[in-house]
């Protein structure tokens, strides 16, 4: 059984646009899915909508976690039941370091899993876990005291998120463009960490333009979205025929016939 399932999903904005059109897909522990797609397709929309943001509106279909549907949790909720989404712009929130804002997250998901009744990480333990996941992503550790995100360059803010990722342990992360933005040595060592915390207990979807990313991190299936749908999908080999063929080929099937 597919630990996520999206339904005939759709999903408009406030104003009522339809932006995503009805999308099905399975992610299973231990896959990755890549999900390419040219700007303007809607693909950080699917993310956003997965996650429960509150300007995009469900107008169909289901999300269905663990076989728990979760459509009526907010953010929060879905994040504490093991969704997780790594932002193209990560925000600074001054005032708060990446240390203490890392403690707070994990123990809110803890106490979350266990019911209520789990008791806050020990300092100690937070603290080797925290080292040893900053270590593996390569992040200085002086970045732990640095307020979160305030002043960090795009490949520190994306190796924080990929921190975070680790720390929280999720069942499914989604990764949107986490690409944008970073250098070659900085996607290798971002995409590494990815590659290393998708297992038996997690599977990922990466939401990307280029097949580079797709270099380090060797996706089980590629979905090619195009103005709200999936038009094709296939194994790596799919990703490979975009970055040298684009999109184009897609475009005329999936918008064919409308206005």
């Amino acid at each position: 059984m597919a630990l996520l399932e999206i339904k005939d999903l759709r999903v408009a904005t406030e104003d009522g646009t339809e932006i995503v059109r009805g999308v099905d897909l399975a992610v299973s522990p231990g896959e990755v899915h890549a999900i390419m797609g040219p700007n303007g397709s809607g693909k950080s929309t699917l993310a956003y909508a997965l996650m429960g943001h509150p300007a995009y509106e469900i107008t169909g279909g289901d999300i269905v976690l663990d076989g728990e549907s979760v459509l009526e949790m907010d953010a929060d909720e879905r994040a504490q039941r093991g969704l997780f989404l790594a932002f193209q712009y990560p925000h600074a929130v001054p005032g708060v370091t990446v240390a203490s804002f890392l403690r707070s997250a994990v123990n809110a998901v803890r106490k979350a899993r266990a019911g209520g009744e789990e008791d806050p990480v020990k300092v100690a333990d937070f603290r080797k876990d925290l080292t040893s996941a900053m270590e593996q992503l390569k992040v200085p550790k002086e970045m732990a005291g640095r307020y979160l995100n305030d002043g960090f360059s795009g490949g520190e803010k994306k190796r924080v998120e990929i921190l975070q990722m680790a720390m929280l342990k999720p069942r499914i992360a989604v990764l949107d463009e986490t690409d944008s933005g970073l250098d070659i040595d900085a996607l290798r060592i971002v995409a590494g960490g990815v590659k290393s915390l998708v297992g038996p207990e997690m599977g990922a979807i990466v939401i990307t333009h280029y097949q580079r990313i797709l270099n380090y991190i060797q996706p089980d299936h590629v979905h090619v979205f195009v103005d709200g749908r999936m038009v094709e999908e296939g194994g790596p080999e799919l990703a490979h025929k975009l970055e040298a063929e684009g999109y184009e080929a897609f475009v005329p099937e999936a918008v064919g016939g409308e206005a």
